[in-house]
């Protein structure tokens, strides 16, 4: 196991190797080099990315034993595709770019992998939380009335256990025998749950305890048309926050629920712990 952060080395789940991506060639090998080893990574795939090819072009000799790969991007290749913002757009062209070279390098030391392109990622692991439902659990807490459009567009919020068991199930089927060579290169994948944004919040609600200031907040819908008029002003101040608003009426879902790949019974949303 390898950690980008000296001072986490440690984070409840056993001790960490540091591993600098801007400095591969200090790059120190963790574990038996005599077994074999699958990578898992959910760093940004643009560190990932260069650092695998420098290792695969100048020290080759460190990824001898590693039979499978499956690295993290993000589902905002996908959804953010058409954005209008600059800050979307060169996220998505970073996503892109990091995934070629990614999948150029695999394919030239012949090395099993698979990319995840998760969406909306939540949930609480040790002390790792997120930075999305996280968030509007906050709001919820703090106001007393959340303003929200009467129509709102479909979600798929996935776990972070989730997405860790998907994830590791990949890498052992990548360097196993029964490795099925039809499995896409890049994977879309969601939670077991398609719910509207607003369901989502409602049942974020019910998952609190009861006294929660959380579960006090009322969810207010306003007509489409007027709520977005409403924040119109916000495109003046910050295009990529006003675009994030206009998203809430928009299908972000679709993607492979996590139970299909994992082969087991759907998990409803909300999956415990929360943030």
């Amino acid at each position: 196991m390898y950690s980008r952060r000296p001072s986490k080395l440690d984070g409840g789940f056993g001790t960490a190797s540091y591993v600098d991506f801007s400095c591969p060639k200090h790059f120190v090998q963790a574990g038996n080099l005599d077994l074999p080893a699958a990578w898992v990574c959910f760093a940004p795939i643009w560190l990932l990315a260069p650092f695998l090819e420098h290792l695969a072009n100048n020290h080759s000799k460190h990824l001898a034993n590693v039979k499978s790969l499956v690295a993290c991007s993000s589902s905002s290749v996908i959804t953010k595709r058409f954005a209008a913002n600059r800050f979307d757009r060169e996220l998505v062209a970073r996503l892109n770019s990091s995934e070629q070279l990614l999948i150029e390098t695999c394919k030239r030391i012949e090395m099993p992998f698979a990319i995840l392109q998760p969406t909306l990622i939540y949930g609480k692991v040790g002390v790792y939380g997120d930075r999305n439902l996280s968030r509007l659990l906050q709001q919820l807490c703090r106001l007393p009335v959340l303003p929200l459009p009467a129509e709102t567009g479909l979600r798929q919020p996935i776990h972070s256990t989730q997405l860790a068991a998907v994830a590791l199930h990949l890498a052992q089927q990548l360097k196993g025998a029964d490795f099925d060579p039809s499995l896409p290169e890049r994977i879309a994948v969601g939670g077991d749950s398609t719910l509207t944004y607003t369901e989502m919040i409602s049942r974020l609600q019910k998952a609190q305890l009861s006294g929660d200031p959380a579960r006090r907040c009322r969810l207010l819908p306003i007509p489409n048309r007027l709520f977005f008029l409403l924040l119109a002003p916000l495109l003046l101040r910050s295009p990529k926050a006003f675009e994030a608003v206009l998203r809430m009426g928009a299908n972000l879902s679709g993607f492979t629920p996590a139970h299909q790949l994992l082969g087991r019974a759907p998990q409803p949303f909300p999956v415990l712990p929360l943030a």
